[in-house]
């Protein structure tokens, strides 16, 4: 959907039971060849690791955070697999939950992340085509 005019931005994190250990210099060659693995090279802007949740969070995270409603109401169980506090409702569920942020700067979905990819997808066509289409008649 690069056309259109989107651009994804990945930021990676451990604080999701601990599956983003390596450094910056590690983590584009673990992708690479260990996982998702087989020659995979991300055509995404990839950020340098840090917080998502917490009180060392960064702060497009709070910002995102807190111009979207959260996307569920629990953790499920959060012993050894959720590591910041404290934990709060609004907090990232867990890895690759996404969100979508308007040519605007400002956040207008997010997805919890179980949520399939095609749906999100279909979420951003709907809202990239009812953007397109108010500019016109604006």
């Amino acid at each position: 959907m690069k056309p259109l005019g989107l651009t994804v931005l990945a930021f990676p994190s451990n604080q999701f039971g601990k599956q983003e250990p390596g450094g910056k210099l590690e983590i584009l060659p673990g992708l690479k060849h260990v996982r998702p693995g087989n020659g995979f090279v991300p055509n995404f802007l990839l950020f340098e690791k840090g917080d998502v949740n917490g009180k060392d969070e960064q702060e497009v995270y709070t910002f995102l955070k807190s111009a979207c409603p959260p996307v569920g109401d629990d953790f499920g169980a959060a012993t050894n697999r959720l590591f910041w506090e404290p934990l709060r409702i609004s907090d990232i569920k867990w890895n690759f939950e996404k969100f979508l942020v308007g040519p605007d700067g400002r956040p207008v979905m997010r997805w919890h992340p179980s949520v399939n990819v095609s749906e999100v997808r279909a979420d951003i066509h709907k809202y990239l085509l009812q953007r397109y289409t108010q500019d016109l008649f604006d």
